[in-house]
């Protein structure tokens, strides 16, 4: 058989085969922020090291930047020093930084993509578990540890083990309501969290090709979720028509090279993968989490499974899950009040899913007892939504218009849960405390569920809600 994109890109960028089996693989784009860089900087100062190529790393803020706040200094004193750090850091090595002042800042993994950083056939890391997201272009792109953002710093390589493949398949198409956030949830609720173990997934099929950019980007997003180191799609037409033109997308001659090489990465018809998986998207239904971890999902118009229904090794977490989030097995969520509503993060604040969101918010009010907030991906993508009105048509509907950053998704700033707030969020993680509040509550849902839930204060099938828009 013939080798596929994982295959392919492995192959040129390994360095060497290690004692023990494992690959030192040279990483051809380094991606940094402010909280995982600092101790790695540290290691290199205490080596007397410089970055060995920093023309291959760039940096920007995200996490810690507080997104209600446009002047230094920050109220919080710990996200002020962590942002001059990485100033200072990536000045005295030369590397490129996407500061706050540039009009580029944004969250890691819109602000690559959208500079033409990233692209196809490479190989990227970066210090945040959704690198995976890179995977939208044919890259191989890891989310890895601080210790692991040193070695790539000094050696701009890595060592890792091989993974397997898996193909994994979304035939036909979507029914009316149906997003790509539905999809991944849908695809971690079959496989679980830990299905994705030891492989990099590859997707594809009639609806993945189907898919935009972005909409590919939020798939590959959670593959991480899943278990899977990466996840990618393999380059098509869409995505060069994306990267053409970009600031750090090949130019003339260089172009035209480069797309003959991106072509050539593709998988090969008959290319070998460990295992295959293939859904229906006529199967698959809007789709939400009820528990603490991304894989406890249902389809919003189906209750929670019941505990002897799941297979044994589920069924601890199961009780964990229903005890913290005070559910019941059986119970529908159709009906729960929310009290907070986050639209943005690395999966779901790029400017489709503020269009998204903002064509259903149009004309409609938060409900009075809903917080909502619209926190767009990155500055450019706020910059582009106000040129078209959506932050006027989220803000007079009761949102909160925010600066470009991380926000709710992890907490880290000042945008977090309080109590035992529920909230309904398109960003990744469900996990305990993850919204800021160690007795939070998240229910992962799309833009348009997230929309619905808004207006009416509680979750409801966005299907119904909206139906006279189709």
């Amino acid at each position: 058989m013939s080798k596929n994109l994982f295959e392919k890109v492995w192959e040129k960028h390994k360095v060497s085969e290690l004692s023990d089996g494992s690959t030192q693989l040279f990483i051809g784009t380094h991606l940094i922020h402010e909280v995982t860089s600092p101790q790695a900087f540290g290691m290199l100062e205490e080596r007397g090291l410089k970055v060995k190529y920093p023309h291959r790393t760039f940096a920007t803020v995200d996490h810690i930047v507080p997104t209600n706040e446009t002047k230094e200094p920050y109220s919080d004193p710990l996200a002020q020093k962590m942002i001059e750090a990485l100033r200072k850091n990536t000045q005295y090595q030369g590397i490129t930084f996407f500061d706050t002042s540039s009009g580029k800042q944004g969250i890691v993994h819109v602000v690559g993509p959208e500079q033409g950083i990233t692209q196809p056939g490479m190989t990227i890391a970066c210090g945040d578990s959704h690198t995976s997201t890179h995977g939208a272009f044919g890259a191989i792109a890891f989310g890895i540890g601080t210790s692991q953002v040193r070695d790539v710093l000094a050696t701009q390589t890595m060592k890792m083990n091989l993974l397997k493949v898996r193909r994994i398949n979304i035939n036909g198409s979507l029914g009316a309501g149906v997003t790509a956030k539905d999809v991944i949830l849908h695809i971690l609720k079959e496989l679980g969290v830990n299905g994705g173990t030891g492989y990099a997934y590859e997707y594809g099929g009639k609806v993945i090709d189907n898919f935009s950019m972005e909409e590919r980007m939020t798939i590959c997003n959670m593959s991480i979720e899943g278990g899977a180191r990466c996840g990618y799609v393999n380059p098509d037409a869409k995505t060069f028509a994306y990267l053409k033109d970009r600031p750090y997308a090949p130019k003339g001659v260089q172009w035209d090279t480069a797309l003959v090489e991106w072509k050539s990465l593709v998988s090969a018809e008959d290319a070998h993968y460990d295992d295959v998986i293939n859904f229906e998207g006529a199967d698959i239904k809007p789709t939400i989490t009820w528990g603490i971890n991304p894989g406890q999902g249902i389809p919003v118009d189906e209750p929670i499974p019941t505990i002897k229904s799941l297979p044994v090794e589920l069924q601890s977490s199961a009780r964990e899950a229903l005890e913290y989030m005070g559910f019941s097995e059986g119970q529908s969520l159709k009906g729960t009040p929310v009290d907070v509503v986050f639209i943005g993060s690395c999966t779901n604040g790029r400017l489709s899913d503020l269009k998204e969101a903002a064509r259903e918010i149009r004309g409609r009010k938060v409900s009075p007892h809903v917080t909502a907030l619209c926190v767009p991906g990155s500055q450019i993508v706020a910059g582009e939504a106000e040129k078209l009105g959506l932050d006027r048509i989220f803000t007079e509907a009761g949102f909160q218009w925010r600066q470009a950053g991380c926000s709710m998704c992890l907490a880290m700033n000042p945008d977090k849960l309080v109590g035992r707030q529920l909230c309904a969020s398109t960003s990744n993680r469900n996990f305990k405390g993850r919204q800021g509040s160690p007795t939070g509550r998240t229910i992962l849902m799309s833009p348009l569920m997230a929309v619905a839930a808004a207006v009416t204060g509680k979750i409801c099938d966005a299907r119904e809600l909206f139906k006279d828009e189709g």
